[in-house]
Formats: C-alpha cells, sequence, structure tokens
C-alpha cells in the first residue's frame, strides 16, 4: 500500500477513535420552528424553520443557528426559553438576552419587516450580558447556575426557541430542541471495516 495511503487510513482510524471524546463535552441540540405549541392565531401561521444549538461545558459557549422563513408577521424578538414543567410541551420564562438575541433578524433600529431570515451567533455563557438577568437570579445568582439549568433543560426536551412577532406576539412558531443522534459504535466498526477493505485493495494493486 503507497505510504501516503497509509497515513490518510491510519489518521482516519486515529479520529475515529477520538471523536466521542471531543463530543463528550459539546452536545448538538436540533428543531424544526412551526406554530405547535403557541397561542391560538398562531394556527394560521405557515411559518417554518430550523434550529441547531451546540452547548460546550468545557468552554462556556452556546453556537446557535437559526432559519426562518414564511412568518406571517414581522419579526418582533426571539428567545431562548427553559424549563417547561412537562418535556415537549407548555410555557417557560425566557433564558437568555432580553428583550431579544442581539442581532436577530429584524429586531435592530429601523430594521422592521422581517418575515424570513438566518441568524448565528456564538455565545459566551460565563457573562451576564449571555443571560436574562431573571433567569440568573432564578437559578443561584450566578451564570454558572444558569448555565447548569439551561443544559439540563436542554437534555430533558424542556427548553424551546421562539420566534414572536407583530402577528403573534406570545409567539408565531417555536422548537423545542432535542439532542441530535449520534453515530453508534457499530457504525464505528462499519467504518473502520472499510478503512481495512481499502488498505486490502490497495496491497493488491501493488503487488
Amino acid at each position: 500500500m503507497h505510504p501516503r495511503a497509509t497515513l490518510a487510513a491510519a489518521a482516519a482510524a486515529a479520529a475515529l477513535f477520538t471523536a466521542p471524546a471531543a463530543w463528550a463535552h459539546a452536545v448538538t441540540y436540533v428543531g424544526t420552528l412551526s406554530n405547535q405549541g403557541e397561542p391560538a392565531p398562531a394556527e394560521q401561521s405557515l411559518g417554518t424553520g430550523q434550529v441547531t444549538l451546540i452547548l460546550n461545558d468545557d468552554d462556556f459557549s452556546m453556537d446557535l443557528s437559526v432559519s426562518f422563513s414564511n412568518l406571517t408577521g414581522q419579526v418582533s424578538n426571539s428567545h431562548l426559553h427553559c424549563c417547561t414543567p412537562t418535556p415537549g410541551t407548555g410555557g417557560a420564562g425566557v433564558a437568555t438576552p432580553v428583550p431579544t438575541f442581539p442581532g436577530f433578524p429584524g429586531t435592530g433600529s429601523g430594521v422592521s419587516g422581517v418575515k424570513a431570515g438566518s441568524y448565528h451567533q456564538v455565545f459566551d455563557m460565563s457573562l451576564a450580558s449571555s443571560w436574562n438577568p431573571a433567569y440568573i437570579t432564578a437559578n443561584g445568582g450566578s451564570t454558572a447556575g444558569a448555565f447548569a439549568a439551561l443544559a439540563t433543560g436542554l437534555a430533558s426536551g424542556s427548553a424551546y426557541l421562539n420566534i414572536h412577532t407583530s402577528f403573534v406576539p406570545g409567539g408565531e412558531i417555536r422548537a423545542f430542541l432535542q439532542a441530535a443522534p449520534v453515530p453508534e459504535p457499530g457504525s464505528y466498526a462499519l467504518m473502520l471495516g472499510g478503512l481495512a477493505l481499502l488498505g486490502w485493495a490497495g496491497r493488491r494493486r501493488s503487488a
């Protein structure tokens, strides 16, 4: 087998074995935005979208990506809410900055009429400015307590992202967040088997 191919296979195998450790402290949550669970007027909304949130307890960061479209009303604000008494349903207070996520489409001064857009922001959750002050107070008075509460809420499916609009001030679309699927151990075995097969084929070609 060619030396370069051998190194590539070794690097791929090493990545497979080290990847689970790297993932251990950064958990990805996903959700689909819809009118489900919103106040009654939202039943008429065709708004939809996607949310991806990566919470990392190594550096206390939150990487948030949101895309949305087809809103009936104009965006007024957006937040992460936590934690509902029952996972996947109900309402909860705002955990993240108020009155809205900084720079969220349609919420800046002089910006209006936004019914579709996308958003990406990485928050340093060790900073008080990344939280609703009331959420910090309700969780021990520290950002560490707030982070622990949010992590618990996300893990239990009790946290949701809400987009509020002029049509439904209480929220036009929301998404309860769930942990994204991770590859099963069997998937790694299959991938390693594939690498071994490639190596064998390479040796045959070299022979």
